[in-house]
């Protein structure tokens, strides 16, 4: 089958990519020369594991081509997937402009009927929308579908190649059969596809990304509790996980969610309640709730040390929203380090794959000739985890990678000159760095200075 995919971002490029490893003849279409040049040569512009290896080998196979020409692209193409980026306008709501111009230049370079299916994340009734400009600009027949993405960052090819399930929505049971084809060979063993409406379709792709930025905010807002009233959060998570009605999945309190998913997405559905007079509380609540927890770990900061941090160097674990990604979109690392710095404090950075856009989103934030911005001392980005600790007074682990699980402790102690970490994911043992002569403090643990909950029984008269 031919295949035209429009955009090479995230999505594009890993639905592309593995629609090729499967037989397909897949053309990827950017307007970015620069990309489209460094993925003919096999440079994928993002960190994700396995995906080079697997354009590689398509390309190298002749099963996979880039370009930058939408109408050659598409003039003969069977299937045409959109998956443009949709970010947050300045009002709240998607910025749809960009499908909306790929969608005429698809049906002005159409040459036969085709399907084009919707991959970018849009608002419930875009569909339609999209249908209705493309009849107006071609003879060829179009079939509509939306094909929402459940891609994982750091996981996105086995999500794609084994995939918990497939959405597609449309009103064209041939579009639906269609597509039911092409996704079959990721399917055989475990066939999870569901057939529904675009509308609902839609929807559904909100609902699940809104739905886990939920349990991430109510975790996360219940373990303040938990340090108030002296409950450790990480057996109240296992407790409360272990009831299968519940699950264990998104229930890891932390610094807060970034990413380009969950917070635009969140925006996205509060806009759309908004246009139809339905306010969705909960959602908004969520929204809140994680922005306030992006500064939890700069507060614990400051409680230890003081108000002040002048004179204070502090190390940062992590700077992409999660591990396996370079990706540092709405990170909350971003929020800690901007926190630390309006205190007073040089911070020390590491991150095994982010560091390149952490300096450039750095570098683009500069005011001055001193490369400073709104006064601060400029981030440092160091070259291994430990350079980042030597000299700290503290060490706060932010981004959960796998190398930062079970560091050596005894060459961080020689290292840093105080020995306090700040464990915002809850990856390591309390009681055994305490033993070690470390100061510890995780989240939903324990707050220094804070007053707990009195459990003294009442006194009788």
């Amino acid at each position: 089958m031919k295949i035209a995919v429009i955009g090479t971002g995230y999505v594009g490029l890993v639905a592309g990519t593995c629609f090729s490893h499967s037989g397909h003849h897949v053309t990827c279409v950017d307007v970015d020369a620069q990309r489209i040049a460094g993925l003919t040569r096999g440079q994928v512009p993002f960190y994700e594991p396995g995906l080079a290896d697997l354009v590689r080998r398509n390309t190298s196979a002749g099963r996979l081509t880039f370009s930058t020409a939408t109408d050659s692209a598409v003039a003969d193409a069977e299937v045409i997937f959109i998956a443009v980026g949709t970010p947050q306008s300045e009002t709240g709501a998607a910025d749809l402009s960009a499908v909306f111009t790929v969608a005429r230049t698809i049906a002005r370079s159409l040459e036969r009927p085709a399907t084009v299916v919707i991959k970018s994340t849009v608002p419930v009734g875009t569909t339609d929308r999209v249908r209705k400009l493309m009849e107006a600009e071609t003879e060829h027949r179009v079939a509509l579908v939306f094909n929402p993405e459940f891609l994982k960052e750091g996981d996105a090819v086995n999500d794609f190649m084994r995939p918990p399930r497939v959405v597609l929505g449309s009103d064209d049971q041939t579009a639906l059969d269609l597509l039911v084809t092409l996704y079959e060979p990721f399917i055989r063993t475990n066939n999870r596809i569901q057939l529904t409406d675009a509308r609902s379709a839609e929807l559904i792709k909100y609902a699940a990304n809104c739905m886990l930025a939920t349990r991430v905010s109510f975790i996360n807002e219940l373990s303040r509790l938990a340090e108030r009233v002296g409950a450790d959060i990480e057996q109240v998570r296992r407790g409360m996980g272990s009831d299968p009605r519940i699950g264990p999945s998104f229930l890891f309190a932390g610094p807060g969610f970034g990413g380009s998913c969950f917070p635009k997405d969140l925006q996205a559905l509060i806009y759309t309640g908004g246009e139809v007079g339905v306010e969705l509380g909960l959602i908004q609540a969520v929204r809140d709730t994680n922005e306030r927890q992006k500064h939890v770990l700069g507060e614990r900061v400051k409680a230890h040390f003081g108000a002040d941090l002048s004179g204070k160097t502090i190390a940062v674990w992590g700077l992409s929203f999660k591990p396996e990604t370079d990706d540092i979109r709405d990170s909350p690392a971003l929020v800690v380090i901007d926190d630390l710095r309006a205190a007073g404090a040089r911070v020390v950075a590491f991150d095994p794959e982010a560091a390149a856009n952490a300096e450039a989103h750095f570098r683009a934030h500069a005011k001055d000739d001193n490369g400073s911005d709104e006064g601060y001392a400029p981030v440092e980005l160091a070259a291994t985890m430990y350079d980042a600790a030597e000299g700290a007074d503290a060490l706060i682990l932010v981004t959960e990678w796998h190398q930062f699980r079970r560091p050596d402790f005894t060459r961080l102690a020689s290292l840093m000159r105080t020995q306090v970490l700040f464990d915002g994911r809850n990856m390591w043992h309390a009681r055994e760095l305490r033993e070690q002569g470390f100061r510890y403090y995780g989240i939903g643990r324990e707050v220094p200075g804070a007053a707990v909950l009195r459990t003294d029984p009442p006194t009788t008269a």
